[in-house]
C-alpha cells in the first residue's frame, strides 16, 4: 500500500465491490492509500440472495497488504440502506471523499418480452441506486466543501445494445444523473463523473444475441486484453484531487484505452420560413436531415478494432 498514493487520507465508498470491476477499484484505491468502505450484498447477476462473504473477502485483501477496509452489505436499491453505507464511512473514519457507483444487476430480455418486474429492478439498482448513494453523500460533501461521485454507464445506453432496455435505461439515466449533480454541485466543490468500462466479467458474459462463434471469440478477446483491474486507474483518478478540474463528463475504459466520449448537441438544422406542416417534414427536413441520422449500430459495430 502506498502511504503517499493519490488517494492518501481519503475516504472512498466502492459500491458492488465484492467482485469484478468493483472489486479491483476497491484493491487500487486502498493501494493509493484511501480507506474503503467495501460495500456487496452478494447477489447474484439477476439480483437475487445475499452472500456478505465477498465483502469481507476483499476486506481482508487490503488488510493483508497494509490497508485499511471494512465491509458493508447494505443493498443501494433502497435509500435507508444507501444511508447507511455513507453513515457506515463516517462513523468509521470521520468523513467521505468519494464514492464510486458501480453495484449492478442484469435482467436480459427482447423488449416485447421484458417484464414490468424486471424493467423496474434494473433500473432501482442501477439508476435509482446512484442516486440514493450520491444523495446520502451531497450533504457531508457540502458540509466538507469537496468530494467525488463515479458513475458507471454503459456503451449498452450511450451506443446500443439488444435485449438490454432496463439496462440502457438506467444507464443513460446515469448520464444525466451525472451532469446534473456536477452542476448543481460545482459551487461545492464537489465533481461527478461517468465511465463506461469495457471488461470481462459475469454481466459482460451475460450479453444475449451472440452466436456461438462469436461469444466464443468475444469471450477469447475479453480474457485476454480487458480485464477489470484496467478499469481501476481511471476511476481512482477521478476520486483524486488530481481530477479537480474534471467534471460532467463521460470516459470510456477498455484494455489500455481510455476515451472520452462526446455527449448530446444539435448537429444539424433546417428552417422553413413559413412553418413546417407534417408534408414538408416529410418532403424537406427528413431529406436534409437524412445523412445525419444516428443508425441503428451496436456497439461492436462502433468498437469494430479490438482492445489494445
Amino acid at each position: 500500500m502506498n502511504g503517499d498514493g493519490m488517494l492518501k487520507d481519503k475516504v472512498v465508498v466502492v459500491t458492488g465491490a465484492g467482485r469484478g470491476i468493483g472489486r479491483e477499484i476497491a484493491l487500487s484505491a486502498a493501494a493509493e492509500g484511501a480507506k474503503v468502505v467495501v460495500n456487496d450484498l452478494g447477489a447474484s447477476l439477476d439480483g437475487d440472495g445475499a452472500d456478505q462473504s465477498l465483502a469481507t473477502e476483499v476486506v481482508a485483501l487490503i488488510r493483508q497488504a497494509g490497508g485499511e477496509a471494512i465491509a458493508n452489505g447494505d443493498s443501494v436499491a433502497d435509500a435507508g440502506s444507501a444511508e447507511r453505507i455513507i453513515a457506515t464511512a463516517v462513523e468509521h473514519y470521520g468523513r467521505i471523499d468519494a464514492v464510486v457507483n458501480n453495484a449492478g444487476i442484469l435482467r436480459d430480455a427482447i423488449f416485447h418480452k421484458l417484464s414490468v418486474v424486471d424493467f423496474e429492478a434494473v433500473v432501482r439498482v442501477h439508476l435509482f441506486g446512484a442516486f440514493y448513494m450520491s444523495h446520502a453523500a451531497a450533504l457531508r460533501f457540502r458540509e466538507q466543501n469537496g468530494g467525488a461521485l463515479v458513475h458507471m454507464t454503459s456503451t449498452s445506453g450511450l451506443i446500443g445494445s439488444i435485449g438490454q432496455a432496463n439496462y440502457a435505461a438506467a444507464k443513460m439515466g446515469i448520464v444525466g444523473l451525472s451532469r446534473s449533480i456536477a452542476m448543481d454541485m460545482q459551487r461545492f466543490n464537489v465533481r461527478s463523473n461517468c465511465i463506461a468500462p469495457s471488461a470481462f466479467s459475469r454481466m459482460i458474459e451475460s450479453i444475449p444475441g451472440q452466436s456461438p462463434e462469436e461469444r466464443a471469440r468475444f469471450i477469447a478477446m475479453r480474457k485476454a486484453k480487458t480485464r477489470p483491474v484496467q478499469i481501476a486507474p481511471l476511476a481512482v483518478f477521478l476520486c483524486s484531487d488530481a481530477a479537480h478540474e474534471v467534471s460532467g463528463q463521460i470516459f470510456g475504459a477498455r484494455g489500455n484505452e481510455i476515451y472520452l466520449f462526446n455527449q448530446s448537441r444539435p448537429i444539424r438544422t433546417v428552417h422553413h420560413g413559413e412553418g413546417w406542416t407534417p408534408a414538408r417534414v416529410a418532403e424537406i427536413a427528413l431529406p436534409a436531415l437524412k445523412p445525419n441520422l444516428t443508425p441503428l449500430e451496436r456497439t461492436r459495430q462502433v468498437f469494430t478494432w479490438d482492445a489494445l
